[in-house]
């Protein structure tokens, strides 16, 4: 009989792909799911009795949560890396170590083939279908719902033929939940103009007041957060979610190109990625020259967007990420931030790299590196080329 892995979520696109590859193909089904920050242990477990029931013949829970950060979300901060200055790639980049965990599950099992409940509406078929091609080549890649282009009632229907009890209301929000945020999508989502309301957000406003968070980095890394450390960086991010997240901070909806042409518009709440990306940003403006944060900035945006678009397998990503990695050698300190109902503060920064001393001079105020003199010998050498443009412009004229 031959093997199929199945990525599993336990919603009622798998769980159709269970039935249908078990009775309708004769295929050994083998389900995994892979827990990147979303699911609780017991939201875990109730997934794992589903697929059981649903006939798969093993099913297996992988904790990619550590592997996620640190192959995908390190460099995400590195780079301070906001899709059109707004999106901390919640789900795309998700998709990426999810589908990475997936191959390598395949070639555990030894399977013949791997499936995904991808519709050909979005983004994902494309992520997996292009990991999958790069890390199992060979290997079949089964999409039921794309290829026979199921609608929903189609596929409850098919269950209850079956005898599966099916529950799957349709929600009125979309919600994918993962440790670098967590997306909404909604009627809202579907037109150029409307924001979600109040009720759609998962993570609902139970705070008031300001709360003063010290984060602590060490070369990039978000290590500590007031006196507290942590033993991986994730348990750090976990851990400030839980003092953001209840002050609603991070809301917003984002606007960008789909891999495969189309605008689409997703709302998102990500409370600790944002700020975490703006903290690390703010210590990198102190401690970084002008051309390293430069040539980050324009290296971190194409670094976002090939992710986006499922190429974190090209080559070129690795060359990014060593050059991110060599600059954040001094990116060490503590970060001081200010949390408010719907909105935070970065109020400053302690640093022992940091470069505005005031032993090199006081920006507009007064200096002790070079006199008056130096300076006006380098106004006139530093605009010497334009200088002359415009003198022979002139005689030309």
């Amino acid at each position: 009989m031959k093997k199929v892995v199945l990525g599993f979520s336990g919603g009622l696109d798998t769980s159709y792909c269970v039935k249908y590859l078990t009775e309708e193909k004769g295929y050994e089904v083998h389900s995994v799911i892979v827990n990147t920050g979303g699911f609780s242990e017991e939201e875990l477990k109730e997934i794992e009795q589903r697929a059981i029931s649903l006939g798969v013949k093993s099913h297996k829970t992988v904790n990619a949560i550590r592997s996620y950060y640190d192959g995908v979300i390190k460099y995400l901060i590195f780079g301070n890396v906001l899709k059109n200055n707004t999106y901390p790639l919640s789900v795309s980049a998700e998709r990426m170590s999810q589908a990475l965990a997936i191959a390598e599950y395949v070639k555990e099992v030894g399977a013949d083939a791997v499936a995904h409940g991808s519709t050909g509406a979005g983004n994902d078929q494309v992520r997996f279908d292009m990991v999958f091609h790069i890390m199992i080549p060979g290997v079949e890649i089964i999409t039921p719902i794309r290829d026979m282009k199921l609608s929903r009632e189609e596929e409850i229907t098919y269950l209850q033929s079956k005898g599966v009890a099916v529950n799957f209301e349709k929600a009125m929000y979309s919600i994918n939940k993962g440790i670098w945020g967590t997306s909404v999508g909604g009627k809202e989502t579907l037109t150029s103009n409307g924001m979600l309301p109040e009720a759609a957000w998962p993570t609902q406003l139970t705070k008031n007041g300001e709360e003063q968070v010290k984060l602590v980095f060490e070369k990039g890394e978000l290590v500590g957060i007031n006196d507290k450390t942590f033993a991986h960086p994730s348990e750090a991010i976990q851990y400030l979610q839980t003092l953001a997240g209840p002050y609603a901070i991070g809301r917003d909806i984002h606007v960008g190109d789909t891999i495969i042409g189309i605008k689409g518009r997703v709302g998102f709440e990500a409370a600790a990625p944002m700020v975490i990306i703006k903290a690390h940003h703010a210590l990198e403006k102190h401690v970084l020259t002008k051309w390293q944060l430069s040539w980050k900035d324009q290296l971190a945006q194409f670094y976002g967007n090939w992710m986006h678009e499922g190429q974190i397998m090209d080559p070129v990503m690795r060359d990014i990420e060593a050059f991110l990695q060599h600059t954040q050698e001094n990116v060490s300190g503590e970060v001081f931030v200010t949390l408010m109902p719907y909105r935070f503060q970065v109020t400053g920064i302690q640093s022992p790299y940091d470069l505005m001393s005031s032993k090199f001079g006081k920006y507009g105020e007064m200096n002790s590196g070079w006199s008056g003199d130096d300076v006006r010998g380098f106004s006139k050498i530093f605009g010497n080329q334009t200088m002359i443009w415009h003198q022979v412009k002139n005689s030309n004229s």
